[in-house]
Parts: C-alpha cells; structure tokens; sequence
C-alpha cells in the first residue's frame, strides 16, 4: 500500500514556525490548528519541526514528505463525530543533535515568528551546567538560549526579528518559566548585554493553557483504519474533538493579529490573564476525576466511560461538579456550565479507555490542588456549610489508601479480591501504611491535620473530620452503596 505522500500533494510555505518536539500532541493540537488556519486564508505558514532529544526517528517524516492524518473521535452535542484530516503544515523535520547545522540554519529564516514547543514538564529547567559550547546544549531552555542568540547574530538584533514564543508543556505559567530559564542561561554563559535587551524587548514569552485529549497511534486499530484511508500512514495521530488553547499575553491583541486562530473557528481564546481558564479546567475537569474515581473504584468501576454508564456514579458526578465546584469558578456561571457539559461529554467519549487507577495516581497532592480550593471556598460562600459530595471525597481517599497492606514501603489496596498498587510519594505511603487499621474517627483527624498534605490544618474547620469519619465508614461497609444513599 502507498504512503499518503503518493496520494496528496502539499503546497509550499514559508516557514513561519519552529516547533521544538515532533510528538502526537503537538500534532493532533497545534500543527492541526495552523492548518486549518491555511485552508480558512488567515495563516499562509508552514512548520519547521525540532527533535530536540536523541531518543526517536524522524524517518517517518521524510519518507512521508512531512503529511500524516489526525482523526478526532468522540461526542459533541449528543452525537458521536469523527473527523478525519490530512494535515499538511509541516515543512521539514530537522535533528537537533545530528543534524545541528541544519538546525541552527533555522534561526537564519526571515519568515520565522513563533516558537512551539512541548518538551514534556521536565523540559523547561534551569540546568547550570548546561554550556554554550555544546552543539546543541542539552536542555530545552539551553537550545533556545543558542538559538536566539543565532537569530540575534544573524539579523543584528533586528528588533522585528524577534519571536513570539508558546510552549505548551504542562505547567502553570509556563512562559514566564521558559523566559526566566533562558536570562539565567545568558547571564550563565555570560553573552552580550544588547542580546539580553534583544530577548527582553523583542522577544515575547507567553504562557499557555492547552486542553485536548491526544490518544496518539491507534496501534490496535491502526491496519483497519489504512484500509479505509486507502494509504498506510506511520505518522497516523488520533484524539478527541474538543479543544481549547488559552494564550496569555501582556499584549494579546498584537498576537492574535499576527496568529489570527480564532478568524478560522478555532477555540483559541486570547488574554492578559489565563488564571480563570485554568481555575475552571483544573476544578471542574481534574476536579469531577479526582472527587468521583476512588470511590467510584472502591464501588467496582474501572474506567471513565463505566462510571459515566451508571446512572449513580454518574448523577455523583454531575452533582459534585454543577452543584459543588462549579459555583465557585470565577466565570459567568453560563460559561462554567457549558464548560461543564463538555466536560461530561467527553467523558463518555467510546473511543478512549481511561483507567481509574491512572487517574488515582498522587491522589493526595491532586486532592490538595484539584479539590481543596473549591472546597474551601464552597464553605465560604455558603457560611459554613460543609459541601457533602467534596467531604466524601475526602473519606473516599482514606478509603482508598488504607484498604490492604503495607510492607517493605510498598502499600498495597484491595477491592474485593482484587489487590491494587498504591501509587505516590514516599511520605504519603509512610503516612497512610503506619494507620491502616486505625478506626475511622483517629485516621481522619490525623490527615486532616497533616499541614505536610493540605498545606493547613483541616480538622480546624468545624464539622470536617465528624463528617469525613462517617462517610469512611459508609464506603468501608460498601462503596457503591455508600454512594448511592448519598445521591438519592
């Protein structure tokens, strides 16, 4: 069977985009939007895509001139879709390491204005013996610090040949990271004072929120799927529909000017201020997992999808998130619930598996983060009120971590017959194995008075550990109908 380069034809670009990582999630999510932006007329630019690890090939590419398709499967509006596209965008694959010249030729481009990047969460990092010396240097930052600095050299810190960088790696504030990892690199390296103007003044760090759920290669699938696409694919990229890319700018009119997204239908939301965004996603997505999955675990349930099919798990979930967390997200309370109903759709997405015990992994830190915020401020917002599904939360967490054994530092859980591993800092495991048997009233006051977790103590707020206490006993007596005479 002939690749899809034999059967598509790509138009030629400039280069307007250097994207550091060739993965499936810049792929499915970023390369995916510039080209639609090319077929609506408001981009006109192509990729230039960096492998900045040794680790892979980009084969691939070149033997596919650079073409893959993406399918995006899931519900929206109460129907399942699936979109198949041939993406076209990218111009080149280039070799960070082996092919550094061809790299660094890069920076000499007049047509490049952004910067992409998604080196995983560990990517951007400050790392002091990094050198410039190095070709390439080894992390991230370092290679963007060289790269700038050929790009300053080669248009004598032109002020309109600096960049507009996005990375898309998952942490919060990620461009204001990336930008204080490369001035450290400079002031390192000890390069010229005007190209440390250059990249302050000229340069423009913004920090990104990216929501989309990349499921990659379908390898199952993937024999059956060229069957129908009528060419084999290697660089085949799946997901879901629904997508969301908030850019934060200190100026966000001047970006969307030159990246017009939005022009052509894309969810591309473009501010000064991304905070409530990632409140939003962070309590109402992360915030329905971490609530619902341990108990909803504990009950007999594996996956997402399962727990979206029972009408109970599922009505515990809708309650937590509409009645619970969503009223304390600081957005027109319209929009958090549209937001919402997203969110529960794509929870029922069929196409993707999403184990409970991958979500419950770090429950502890993800509780503090996810959970607590909210929490705290129902009970502000409602003088005192103590919100019933968070505080079973709680209880189903102490259930979770405390329902097998511990030894030799590993603590093992047990559903029925089932034996599951417990997976999370050294210290919480310690924590959770040394109380295993401790009844429900003394185990409960001891977390939540364990400033080392929550960051304060919890058993201060009147009526938590009483309640939590009693909903640990509901769930070690039966899960699933614990959350059934919860709900109603």
């Amino acid at each position: 069977m002939e690749n899809i380069a034999a059967k598509m034809e790509k138009k030629q670009r400039e280069v307007k985009v250097i994207q550091f990582g060739e993965g499936n999630f810049l792929r499915g999510f970023v390369d995916y939007m510039l080209d639609v932006a090319n077929e609506k007329g408001v981009f006109d630019g192509s990729v230039a895509v960096v492998k900045p690890i040794a680790f892979g090939s980009l084969e691939r590419f070149r033997e596919q001139n650079g073409l893959y398709t993406l399918i995006l499967r899931g519900r929206q509006e109460g129907e399942t879709v699936v979109i198949r596209r041939q993406i076209s965008v990218i111009d080149r694959a280039v070799d960070a390491i082996t092919e550094y010249e061809d790299f660094m030729a890069l920076a000499h481009i007049p047509s490049v204005r952004f910067v992409v990047s998604n080196t995983t969460e560990a990517g951007i990092v400050y790392d002091e013996a990094d050198a410039f010396s190095l070709t390439p240097p080894n992390t991230y930052p370092g290679k963007l610090c060289k790269f700038l600095f050929e790009r300053y050299t080669a248009f004598n810190g032109a002020a309109d040949k600096g960049l507009i960088l996005l990375p898309c790696e998952l942490i919060e504030n990620n461009g204001g990271k990336l930008r204080e990892c490369v001035l450290k690199l400079c002031e390192r390296w000890q390069l010229p004072e005007g190209f440390k103007s250059w990249v302050n003044e000229h340069n423009l760090f913004c920090s990104t929120l990216v929501d989309r759920i990349i499921t990659g290669y379908p390898k199952e699938e993937a024999a059956a799927l060229e069957e129908e696409l009528g060419y084999s694919d290697g660089l085949l990229d799946t997901g879901e529909p629904f997508a969301l890319w908030v850019i934060e700018s200190e100026h966000p009119k001047q970006v969307e000017k030159e990246l017009p997204l939005p022009q052509a239908g894309l969810p591309v939301v473009y501010t000064r201020d991304q905070t409530p965004y990632r409140v939003r996603k962070v309590r109402i997505l992360n915030g329905a997992h971490t609530s619902t999955v341990l108990g909803a675990y504990l009950a007999g349930f594996d996956y997402v999808g399962d727990c979206m099919a029972d009408s109970t798990v599922r009505t515990f979930m809708e309650k937590v998130v509409y009645e619970e967390i969503a009223p304390t997200v600081p957005l027109p309370q319209e929009e958090v619930k549209t937001f919402a109903a997203s969110v529960f759709e794509r929870f029922e997405n069929p196409f993707i598996k999403h184990a409970l015990l991958s979500i419950a992994l770090n429950s502890v830190s993800k509780w503090k983060s996810r959970i607590l915020p909210s929490y705290l401020d129902s009970v502000r917002m409602n003088d005192g009120k103590l919100p019933e599904l968070l505080s079973f939360s709680f209880a189903a967490l102490a259930a979770f971590y405390t329902s097998g054994s511990w030894q030799n530092g590993k603590l093992t859980g047990r559903r029925g017959e089932t034996n599951y591993v417990i997976l999370d800092d050294a210290a919480v495991l310690s924590f959770f194995g040394e109380r295993l048997k401790k009844p429900e009233e003394i185990l409960i006051q001891e977390l939540a008075e364990n400033t080392a977790f929550w960051g304060q103590d919890l058993s201060k707020i009147e009526g938590f550990c009483e309640k939590a206490a009693g909903y640990l006993k509901d769930i070690r007596a039966d899960a699933k109908k614990a959350i059934q005479k919860l709900v109603g």
